[in-house]
């Protein structure tokens, strides 16, 4: 997997996990209702699905860094900081 990184500064100072860094889930990822094809709550990816992330937000009503993960097969995931590992 090639990474093409780019992070806002704002959000690169409050993420703990640098950009293109290799991650796994550490839960079951669940469908937030932003896949329309997977029913909502249904599950999108299970818990040790390996993925890289490729760019980091924040969300900024909870303030929170949004760390965008690619897991292949033109699925990427806004996934919480606790919701990953480093790999």
């Amino acid at each position: 997997m090639i990474c093409h990184c780019r992070t806002s500064h704002d959000a690169a100072r409050l993420s703990e996990i640098p950009t293109c860094r290799r991650v796994k889930t550490a839960v079951d990822l669940l469908n937030d209702s932003s896949f329309t094809d997977t029913e909502p709550e249904g599950v999108l990816l299970a818990a040790g699905a390996t993925g890289e992330i490729i760019n980091v937000a924040i969300h900024t009503e909870a303030n929170v860094p949004i760390c965008i993960v690619d897991f292949g097969e033109q699925l990427l995931i806004g996934c919480l900081e606790k919701e990953i590992t480093v790999l």
